[in-house]
């Protein structure tokens, strides 16, 4: 579950990690007055889940208020990597950079530990850096089942080759950030960059992703500024074709066998057993937003999930979207009569079998 910056810096005010003085708005009012609290320039940043939001001029600056409050409306008609910006994070700016750094820890799930990853050629550019120049990236796996130690992370602030005089301080916001990627139960926790001025470090950019299966542990999340429960089960992938099923065996299942027939899925999308036609139809507004995306394979076996209310769901989304990009439903199961005859009144085709709606979904892509 991929969390807001704003929610991720106040995870490391709590944890003692060093972040500018920001707050959250979400009208350009609400932007006026909180750079008027901060009484100096601001960065105006995109509160989004993807990555790359500079790049996509996701983030701006403003020397005054009335800037601020321009910069945000700019902001608030975009639209980055298919997810709209509805609130933005004004943030004090950040001046006088003397140096920048990458420090990140991850759940590698094939090792089983934490992967500690720390380099000195932090910012935007980290991904060509591990691509071009990977040995300027120091990584150390922790044991799970032994304390991480202050003099550990102290090791690897040298081994990132710092100056002297910076080893204890990296040090210890590497402890720090490992201590947060516990206590949150964390497969990952980022700074990006982590920026050194004549005041000290600053990490001026915050990235986690908490464990779905662990954030019933974590009341203080929801205590957050307007932080919400992510409602499905949904990951993006590198592929074409949308799969959305109603339970994660079955959308798995899907995945397979697009990927069987030639193709590659654009997304993991489980509604959950017992999801409504409200929630299916958001489900496929949702990887509509994805540009990738040029055909969704809905499979859906009904049993609490009602197969008319799946039906429903398809006849919204092609009232309200047309033909924008084909939908190929695998409709079975509870009421399964009442939801094939929706579709068909609606002119609308289905298919019972889930092997011949995948090879269909593929040969649409491929059409």
């Amino acid at each position: 579950m991929n969390i807001h910056e704003y929610v991720a810096k106040n995870i490391f005010r709590l944890c003692n990690i060093k972040v500018p003085e920001s707050y959250l708005a979400n009208t350009p009012e609400e932007a006026y007055e909180r750079a008027q609290m901060i009484g100096k320039p601001v960065a105006v940043k995109s509160q989004v889940l993807t990555g790359g939001r500079g790049k996509a001029g996701g983030i701006l600056f403003a020397d005054t208020p009335e800037e601020a409050k321009e910069k945000t409306k700019e902001l608030f008609k975009k639209t980055i990597k298919g997810e709209k910006v509805t609130k933005v994070l004004i943030e004090e700016k950040v001046e006088g950079t003397i140096s920048e750094y990458y420090l990140t820890i991850i759940l590698d799930r094939d090792a089983k530990k934490p992967l500690i990853m720390a380099s000195t050629a932090g910012g935007m550019d980290i991904e060509q850096v591990a691509k071009e120049t990977p040995e300027k990236i120091v990584k150390r796996y922790v044991e799970p089942l032994e304390e991480f130690m202050p003099y550990q992370a102290r090791n690897i602030a040298l081994e990132m080759g710092v100056d002297t005089s910076e080893i204890s301080a990296i040090g210890n916001l590497i402890w720090k950030l490992y201590q947060a990627f516990q206590e949150y139960d964390a497969t990952v926790a980022e700074i990006n960059p982590l920026i050194k001025t004549e005041k000290g470090f600053i990490a001026a950019d915050a990235k986690m992703a908490i464990d779905d299966d662990a954030f019933f542990r974590h009341t203080k999340l929801k205590e957050m500024d307007e932080f919400k429960d992510n409602e499905f089960a949904y990951v993006k992938l590198d592929g074409n074709i949308a799969v959305i099923g109603n339970g994660a065996g079955l959308t798995l299942t899907g995945m397979d066998l697009i990927e069987y027939y030639g193709a590659k899925p654009a997304t993991f999308l489980d509604v959950g057993g017992g999801a409504s036609e409200e929630s299916i139809t958001h489900a496929i507004e949702l990887v509509l937003k994805n540009p990738n995306v040029q055909v969704i394979f809905l499979n859906v076996l009904g049993g609490i999930t009602r197969a008319d209310d799946v039906a429903r769901a398809v006849v919204n989304i092609a009232n309200e979207y047309g033909n924008k990009v084909p939908i190929v439903t695998r409709l079975t199961g509870t009421n399964e009569k009442e939801g094939q005859q929706i579709l068909k009144d609606n002119g609308i085709s289905f298919e019972t079998s889930m092997e011949k709606a995948a090879q269909k979904a593929v040969s649409l892509l491929n059409s």
